[in-house]
């Protein structure tokens, strides 16, 4: 559409066919660049108004569990939180922490529902990434209502993600610790391997030394290996009376030594503060610890990031269709260019190859006035799609512009008669495309965002940016599916196992399940419960989202530290 003053300009300009040219150019130097996609969608068609009754179910679903999550450990644990403790509710210190709660990207909120050993509300640990003083900021908050804060395995793999995610977008990590500790009867799981409970020790310093700060106040427990927590810090605050730090408890030290000793005495803030060096800021309150701890951020030589470019603009399609285009069963090449109308700026979009591979979409736009590249599939890749992806992924890394991946792999089924259609020489020629593509998306550094919209099978997870691809974020539909595999399901078991000697055994009586949800395996629900994405979105609000995670990866730009031998040692 022709602005007001552009419209002015050409009734008042004279105008001739000589003058033609020079007029094309003026009113390109005006206008907006790229296209606006034309909406292929009939509002009005079955189809969409199934999917919108399907959709409700699918969201009705998401916000009963949100609810689940939200509340932590119920009101039992919440009242002996409170009252005998004395403590505040972790999402009250989220609000005293950042400048805006209602600003907090919350991250892997359905982890722990749903797990073998029972369920444990958001994993027990409140993840995400707010502002303070402006800068963006991951933050890792125990919750003490969720049995006093243990931590579980999911809860180490939350926490690692978290971690993850502060390391690759450089953002500042503050650490708000009150933990019992790691669940002993699960403890194998909990230490022993490199992805365990030991790296969310490693990783602090690590991140200290390439310049990434690391922060924690104290606002309740730090036992045993959860002592060093904090101690990995650069600046480390503590509450008087609420919060302790020590390897061994006053019941081991009785056990050990005869000795009675209080945990203030043992290790609460005068001792750390003052004898053992370990915490550097004395709070009487927890309010009071946390103006320390946005002190600490303000002197951290961050500037704040400019306000969003007035070139934003609004999708050019309504953002609510998505709901409804999220539960289709097929979304073809055509309904993607409706996807993208509603998530860019103006529904504007240059595609790249157009007509070079017939199931993967590229291009060219802006989301809230910044250049992304963009890349959708519609089914399996082809060796032409392989290679145009690869191309494509090269310039974005080239002209440092991030890029946003839509995964859409379609129905397995169909998914499925599209790979047997394929010849012997196609399939060996799209894997080679396949290959080239995985290579370019490996290893390009420029800030990656994943969103499942329309599945994910066999090797489009690769190709498409999924987990063990490292995107800066990835999140989901609520009603998609993943696939890892494409082979044949396996064949029955035998009616009764047999025993090495040949003797067939009573199958064991199932127990009885610990938790009260379950969830398809390689649903959305299912993977956003083990923390293998960062979260499901109601899909209305992807270009929300998306927004804000380009504008978190855009701060790392500012950031001035540079990488260091070493982290900041405190002892």
């Amino acid at each position: 559409m022709i602005s007001k003053s552009l419209s002015s300009a050409l009734i008042t300009k004279q105008l001739s066919w000589q003058s033609f040219p020079s007029l094309v150019r003026w009113m390109s130097a005006v206008a907006r660049p790229f296209p606006v996609i034309q909406d292929p969608l009939d509002l009005s068609c079955p189809q969409l108004a199934e999917s919108r009754r399907k959709a409700e179910e699918q969201l009705a679903q998401l916000e009963q569990l949100n609810k689940v999550a939200l509340g932590g450990g119920g009101e039992k644990g919440i009242a002996l939180h409170v009252k005998r403790n004395r403590k505040m509710l972790v999402r009250d210190k989220l609000k005293l922490l950042l400048d805006d709660d209602a600003d907090f990207l919350e991250l892997s909120l359905l982890a722990g529902l749903g797990m073998e050993y029972g369920d444990v509300p958001a994993a027990g640990v409140i993840c995400g990434i707010g502002k303070v003083h402006g800068k963006y900021c991951v933050v890792g908050a125990s919750d003490g209502t969720v049995k006093s804060g243990t931590f579980y395995p999911i809860t180490v793999t939350k926490n690692l993600r978290t971690q993850n995610i502060g390391a690759m977008n450089r953002l500042p990590c503050i650490y708000l610790v009150d933990s019992a500790g790691g669940f002993l009867p699960l403890q194998s799981d909990l230490f022993a391997d490199k992805n365990h409970g030991g790296r969310g020790f490693y990783n602090p310093p690590v991140m200290s030394a390439a310049g990434i700060p690391q922060l924690a106040l104290v606002c309740g427990s730090c036992t045993a290996g959860g002592a060093y927590q904090p101690s990995m810090c650069e600046d480390a605050a503590i509450v008087t009376r609420i919060g302790t730090i020590f390897l061994g408890g006053p019941p081991l030290v009785k056990a050990a030594t005869g000795e009675e000793i209080s945990a203030e005495d043992l290790g609460g803030a005068q001792v750390h503060c003052s004898v053992s060096g370990v915490t550097d800021y004395f709070a009487t309150t927890e309010e009071e610890g946390f103006e320390i701890l946005r002190d600490t951020v303000a002197t951290l030589n961050i500037p704040p990031q400019a306000p969003v470019s007035p070139e934003s603009e609004e999708p050019g399609l309504n953002p609510d269709d998505l709901n409804a285009l999220g539960s289709l069963e097929v979304i073809d090449r055509s309904k993607m260019y409706a996807v993208i109308g509603r998530v860019v700026d103006g529904g504007r979009f240059r595609e790249f190859k157009q007509q070079y591979g017939k199931n993967l979409t590229t291009g060219y736009a802006f989301i809230e006035g910044k250049c992304v590249g963009i890349i959708g599939n519609a089914g399996p890749l082809t060796y032409q799609d392989g290679l145009k992806g690869s191309h494509f992924v090269q310039i974005c890394q080239q002209r440092h512009l991030p890029i946003v991946f839509l995964q859409n792999s379609g129905p397995l089924k169909v998914h499925q008669t599209q790979m047997a259609s394929m010849s012997v020489e196609e399939i060996n020629l799209a894997m080679k495309g396949r290959a080239t593509m995985m290579a370019a998306v490996s290893c390009v550094t420029v800030p990656k965002i994943s969103i499942n919209v329309g599945n994910c099978h066999g090797d489009d997870n690769y190709t498409m940016c999924g987990p063990s691809f490292s995107p800066n974020f990835i999140f989901s539909w609520p009603g998609t599916v993943v696939t890892h595999t494409l082979n044949p399901p396996p064949l029955p078991p035998q009616a009764k196992p047999v025993s090495p000697d040949g003797e067939k055994k009573e199958p064991s009586k199932k127990r009885k399940p610990l938790s009260a949800f379950s969830f398809p395996v390689g649903s959305a629900f299912h993977h956003a419960s083990r923390s293998v994405i960062d979260g499901i979105i109601v899909p209305s609000e992807t270009r929300q989202v998306v927004a804000k995670c380009l504008r978190i990866c855009r701060q790392q730009e500012k950031m001035i530290n540079n990488s260091k031998d070493f982290p900041v040692f405190r002892l």
